[in-house]
């Protein structure tokens, strides 16, 4: 019989993330595994140097090091660089990396003379070291080229149309999905064929910034037509969420019913006050995020769990997303 190994820092802002995913595979059906939730142990010298240690026997068995995305930037690579060393020597049979949401990856090309692909760093990083690895909704999905091992990067649309089901049903009537910019057109156009094979129509509008100066935005457009319509602004990501609240006036100006944005990873560096404008404001749980009272989250702890499942037993992930759900959880 397998074992695995759920591995995360227990002391982490995300361990619930990683402990819900353990909790998953307790449960699932069919599961002929056995599996166990190993503490990742970090010690830190006066000087601020640390080491990592896992904290239990991890020999020939399968490893799922979930690392906690809250982690400040610097800190996160250099604890995952660690933390796959330590793995190296502990002789497990296979070391997955499962980054729920994955760092420096909107630093995947050069973008200005002198700099590096920051992106393809950390894929040669995680290739030295990993098995394979997986992670949800990348920045620019590209960046998997970059690695040599498999990297599946997985889809929060399923679990964001369930939650829309359960709790917006209405809203998905009478819908358009807008993205906020043009690069992200291919993004909205793959949202929306997920809701045709749902029974749910919907149409796409775009997002156009112009700028008389650099990192200044003097207008939005919006291409389409929204007038009267259920708006749902989907992005990958919220960062500062300028580009994301801009796009919504413009929404309210040409006369939207109700407006919602999704962005699978809620960073929110300049706070949630300025969200307000949105009727709702939805974002997933790969980052822990403060309360606010129009503020959704769609767990994807299932989706991760169930990934890692058809992972340990050899299973296509396809099945994840071509909109047919099995009974997965009890016998």
């Amino acid at each position: 019989m397998d074992e695995v190994a759920i591995i995360a820092d227990f002391e982490g802002v995300g361990f619930d993330f990683a402990k819900g995913i353990y909790n998953y595979l307790k449960v699932r059906g069919k599961r002929d595994f056995l599996v166990s939730l190993v503490d990742v142990e970090k010690t830190e010298f006066k000087d601020k140097e640390f080491k990592v240690r896992i904290k239990e026997n991890i020999r020939r068995k399968k490893c799922f090091f979930i690392h906690d995305s809250n982690k400040n930037p610097s800190i996160w690579m250099t604890e995952l660089l660690f933390a796959l060393e330590a793995l190296r020597f502990s002789s497990p049979s296979e070391i997955n990396v499962i980054l729920p949401y994955t760092k420096f990856a909107r630093q995947e090309r050069k973008d200005e003379s002198r700099v590096g692909v920051n992106a393809k760093a950390l894929a040669d990083v995680i290739s030295m070291y990993a098995t394979r690895g997986m992670t949800v909704d990348l920045h620019a999905s590209q960046m998997q080229e970059y690695f040599t091992i498999p990297f599946d990067n997985l889809y929060s649309f399923p679990s964001l149309i369930e939650h829309l089901e359960k709790n917006h049903k209405d809203f998905l009537n009478n819908l358009v999905v807008v993205s906020p910019d043009l690069g992200g057109g291919k993004r909205a156009e793959a949202f929306v064929k997920r809701l045709v094979k749902k029974g749910y129509g919907a149409d796409i509008a775009l997002g156009h910034k112009t700028r008389e100066k650099d990192n200044e935005v003097s207008k939005n457009l919006i291409i389409g037509d929204v007038e009267g319509k259920n708006c749902l602004i989907l992005d990958d990501m919220i960062d500062t969420g300028g580009t994301m609240v801009k796009t919504g006036e413009v929404l309210r100006e040409k006369g939207a019913k109700s407006v919602f944005a999704y962005g699978t990873h809620g960073l929110f560096t300049s706070g949630l006050e300025k969200f307000e404008i949105f009727d709702k404001l939805i974002t997933s749980n790969t980052l822990k995020n403060m309360g606010a009272k129009n503020l959704e989250v769609v767990s994807l702890i299932e989706l991760f769990g169930e990934a890692i499942y058809r992972t340990i037993i050899g299973e296509s992930l396809s099945n994840l997303f071509n909109g047919h759900k099995e009974k997965i959880i009890g016998g």
